[in-house]
């Protein structure tokens, strides 16, 4: 690998036995395995089932499996089965797994149409 190459590292991985107390900023993608109390700044935002975010997330993008007490905001959010979410959350786009459990006040942002916002328990319960 060339010295450019290893410059310019495609993601930021935070393991299992990691817990930062802090606020984090990423310039690329981050994927969280451990826990993080404080808040996230990032590009994309990937955590895994047995994580837990303790702050607020913003990211062009994330994908949630894990707990998260805090609020959201992301162009594109992706719920897994496994998440279980407490905050509000803001969004232009969002896919919620059955299964999964947010409480909190949802927020679409949309460029063409003022913002919604809309209270709702997503639960266990099929629809």
């Amino acid at each position: 690998m060339s010295a450019t190459g290893a410059k310019h590292t495609p993601f930021s991985l935070i393991g299992g036995d990691v817990t930062i107390n802090g606020n984090l900023t990423a310039s690329v993608d981050l994927h969280v395995d451990g826990a993080i109390e404080g808040d996230i700044s990032c590009a994309s935002l990937v955590q895994g089932p047995d994580s837990r975010i303790t702050g607020h997330v913003i990211a062009q993008s994330a994908r949630l499996a894990g707990l998260v007490d805090g609020s959201i905001t992301a162009e594109q959010l992706i719920v897994e089965s496994s998440a279980r979410i407490t905050g509000d959350i803001s969004y232009a786009s969002i896919t919620i797994e059955a299964g999964s459990r947010i409480e909190g006040r949802f927020t679409h942002r949309d460029k063409d149409a003022p913002a919604a916002e809309l209270k709702l328990i997503a639960n266990d319960s099929a629809a």
